[in-house]
């Protein structure tokens, strides 16, 4: 798994949203309340497997300070990923 480096890419920031975008396509979002429940996670197909989705969720965590709550229902990718966080949501 290549990491991607976030430095490259601009971080939008709305309420309960947050997008990480470059100049030519939506890399991934995340939307989300500021009870830590996580409605959405989005990452771009070409973009998977790099650790896009972990970093939103972890800035969801940092903004909230909550425990995070995946919001059912959870794709096969999402149960995936879930299992990968276990440890810190």
């Amino acid at each position: 798994m290549t990491k991607i480096d976030l430095s490259k890419y601009t971080l939008d920031v709305t309420e309960g949203v947050f997008t990480l975008k470059n100049v030519n396509t939506t890399i991934g979002f995340v939307r989300f309340n500021d009870l830590g429940e996580v409605e959405y996670v989005f990452v771009n197909p070409m973009f998977r497997k790099k650790g896009v989705a972990k970093k939103l969720l972890q800035l969801v965590k940092e903004k909230t300070g909550k425990k995070l709550i995946l919001q059912e229902p959870i794709s096969p990718l999402g149960s995936k990923l879930l299992k990968s966080i276990e440890k810190w949501i």
